[in-house]
């Protein structure tokens, strides 16, 4: 029913009221032309940002509109006489009569506003979309419209459960985006039928809030941002050595340290990073980027030859390193090799030349950073170049991927539209920053978006870690599953206590890792997926939508294509494209190049390389990569679909399975395990529970102390088979 009655002089109320937003929050509305195309039947979905959303929906929507609110929040009196202003419907979610009527309501043409998270969101990102909103913009049959209400978040009339980005007067945008129709797929049947609307909801609301982030930007423009939003003596850099530093102190000694290296580089130059995970690595980057330089960060465990390789791809013309660095990993000869092509530049060096004056001059450019980094970054666009990454070469030669600002900050925005990271969270960051999972998931996005990340040089210190993260609080906590495996058999039980999400990624992560989480320290792994050429992420499971054993569903605006593989009867190839995908590759043959993404699908989009099947759901299962398919006896055989099969079999060991040519079926498997005393009669014990074809046991395996890994945590394929070929003679 309708509780309120609108005043007769609304018209002259809303001007007032808008008079006054527009004043004391500079309320900018965009995309009033999607309202009038909207048509009558209108059910408007927002996001619940504060206690004022009625009040800026109600004075910026130029018609008559009706709110369909929760019935409890008719019973908080100070809320009373706001709502009495605009026509509203107490909405009982569990009534099925409440729904019936507000549908009612829709058929008959009104415009009615409905917040699908039912509640004023206490994270600042989106909260559980009701299943009802669904049902009832599908029995409506009306027009949805979405509106992203964003900054009132920011306020003191919000419920953020953290306050340090809270401040009066934040600017507040309303983003109205083209309206669509819920059109469902004639094959769904029953629960799909039933589960799809809400679902679809879902996915509008998750694409508007990624929709309407402000990615068309540049790296250092977006760090900017964020110690705006969140304050300059906010904490945001902290590593082993236990000096944290603000926004105010990373802006300031980037643009210290930018400047030095800018007066010995090229503007637009790609410049080598050879440097570990520390806070200083961070200056580097962002000063590198407050100057118009491009960052490769090269891989630090790729030996000599293999950096020397990727600078002459990239043509690097200098490497920035310290001697303490190098030290300390005792990469003097790597970097003897390295100096053979590229020139060495020390940090100890570049700090010794910068001046008092420099240092006051930085500091003084931090206070109007903004004017600072126009005057010094030459014009830099967020289609430009941000980073030059090396891909880890596990299936053939490492190219250079280079990602833009762009790509790089639609990640982020894709990643934080899914799950509600805060500005209470410590990410504790143990990925190298050569890695795309360590760049994007372990820096950026705790960097632009106010949590703190807190580096530590190395993943492998499997005891150590999880003491670190014990110590520092850390809530979240990046990982592929032999890193993860590694934490979990060394930890103390209570080493976790304060780790909110755990995601994976990399690799295929193990069921027993799963368990072993869950078991020990009450904790769900999220595993992802994603690629160095995606920035890095594709799909990651959320603690919203999660199914184990899948890599989740698609970040929106992504598009995906599967082609079908002869011989491979389960899913496809998998093409991707979107604005998390690279600006291109740089090629050995074609150094300093770069060549654009293209498959069969067309320019812009990405080949995996992986086959992946996708469910009515949109979660996304992984097969294996196609390069890592063997042909025996003319049948198509997923090497990772083996190891699984050996993992559930041994699941406290590790296992890599590699082909090799055999002259009567074509190829034959291998396996290298860490098992001592491996017995194949258990695999095919195990394959027969499991009604698995006999020809995906391994007829030799080889033991082995340790298998080898890659620096970021992969398994070392190409490592491996050298080494069969070596045992074997194959």
């Amino acid at each position: 029913m309708i509780v309120g009655k609108i005043p007769i002089n609304l018209q002259s109320v809303k001007g007032l009221v808008r008079l006054l937003l527009r004043w004391i929050y500079k309320v900018n509305v965009t995309g009033i032309n999607n309202y009038h195309n909207a048509g009558e039947r209108v059910l408007i979905i927002a996001n619940h940002t504060s206690l004022i959303d009625v009040l800026l929906l109600a004075a910026f929507l130029p018609d008559k509109v009706t709110f369909a609110l929760n019935a409890r929040t008719f019973d908080k009196s100070f809320l009373r006489a706001l709502l009495s202003l605009v026509d509203t419907f107490a909405l009982e979610p569990t009534d099925p009569l409440s729904a019936k009527a507000l549908i009612r309501l829709l058929q008959e043409g009104r415009k009615v506003v409905l917040f699908p998270e039912g509640r004023v969101t206490v994270t600042g990102s989106l909260m559980k979309i009701y299943d009802h909103v669904g049902m009832i913009a599908d029995h409506a049959g009306a027009a949805i419209l979405p509106i992203r209400i964003d900054g009132a978040q920011l306020t003191p009339f919000s419920k953020l459960k953290y306050g340090a980005a809270k401040r009066w007067f934040p600017a507040i945008k309303l983003f109205i985006l083209p309206p669509e129709r819920l059109e469902i797929p004639a094959a769904l049947k029953g629960r799909a039928r039933r589960a799809y609307p809400s679902r679809h909801l879902a996915d509008t609301m998750t694409k508007m809030m990624f929709q309407t982030s402000h990615y068309e930007s540049t790296l250092f423009d977006a760090l900017i941002d964020a110690q705006a939003i969140y304050g300059p003596k906010h904490i945001v850099v902290e590593d082993v050595q236990w000096r944290p530093l603000t926004y105010r102190q990373v802006i300031t000694r980037s643009l210290a340290i930018g400047k030095a290296l800018a007066a010995i580089t090229d503007h637009k130059e790609y410049v080598g990073v050879l440097l570990p995970n520390v806070a200083t690595t961070v200056v580097v980057f962002m000063g590198l980027q407050a100057h118009g330089r491009v960052p490769a960060m090269l891989n630090y465990t790729a030996g000599g030859n293999g950096m020397a390789a990727a600078c002459r791809t990239a043509q690097l013309k200098k490497v920035v390193t310290s001697r303490k660095f190098i030290e300390t990993a005792e990469l003097q000869s790597e970097v003897e090799i390295l100096a053979r092509q590229s020139q060495v530049i020390y940090l100890e060096d570049v700090g010794e030349g910068i001046s008092r004056g420099d240092k006051l001059r930085a500091l003084l450019g931090s206070y109007v950073p903004r004017r600072t980094y126009r005057r010094h970054n030459g014009g830099v666009s967020p289609s430009d170049p941000a980073v030059v990454l090396f891909t880890s070469g596990s299936e053939g030669t490492p190219k250079g991927v280079v990602l833009s600002h762009a790509n790089l900050l639609a990640n982020r925005a894709q990643l934080t539209s899914r799950v509600d990271f805060n500005a209470d969270d410590v990410i504790l960051n143990a990925m190298p920053l050569f890695h795309s999972f360590g760049l994007t998931g372990g820096t950026l996005l705790p960097l632009l978006s106010g949590m703190k990340a807190f580096f530590y040089p190395s993943p492998l210190h499997y005891r150590v870690v999880p003491e670190v993260a014990y110590e520092v609080n850390a809530t979240i906590l990046f990982g592929t599953n032999t890193f993860l495996a590694g934490y979990a058999k060394n930890a103390h039980p209570y080493d976790f206590y304060s780790i909110r999400y755990v995601f994976a990624g990399a690799e295929k992560l193990q069921d027993e890792t799963r368990r072993l989480w869950v078991d020990r320290f009450g904790v769900r792994i999220f595993e992802g997926y994603g690629a160095t050429e995606t920035s890095p992420v594709l799909a990651f499971n959320t603690p919203m939508e999660n199914q184990p054993g899948s890599v989740g569903r698609f970040l929106p605006d992504i598009s995906s294509h599967l082609e079908s593989v002869p011989g491979v009867a389960e899913g496809g190839k998998l093409h991707v494209k979107g604005p998390n995908v690279m600006l291109g590759y740089l090629m050995h043959d074609k150094p300093g190049q770069i060549v654009p993404p293209r498959s069969d699908q067309g320019e812009g989009w990405y080949d995996t390389g992986d086959i992946v099947t996708i469910d009515e759901d949109g979660f996304v299962t992984l097969v294996g990569r196609l390069k890592r398919f063997a042909k025996i006896g003319g049948e198509m055989v997923s090497l990772t679909a083996v190891e699984e099969l050996i993992y559930r079999a041994w699941p406290e060991q590790r296992h890599a399975v590699v082909a090799i040519a055999d002259s009567q079926r074509g190829e034959q498997l291998i396996l290298v395990t860490e098992h001592s005393q491996p017995e194949r009669s258990v695999l095919l014990q195990q394959a027969r529970k499991d009604l698995v074809n006999e020809i995906n046991v391994p007829k030799k395996i080889l033991s082995v102390p340790a298998l080898p890994l890659m620096g970021t945590g992969k398994t070392d394929y190409p490592g491996i088979a050298a080494l069969v070929q070596k045992e074997l003679g194959a």
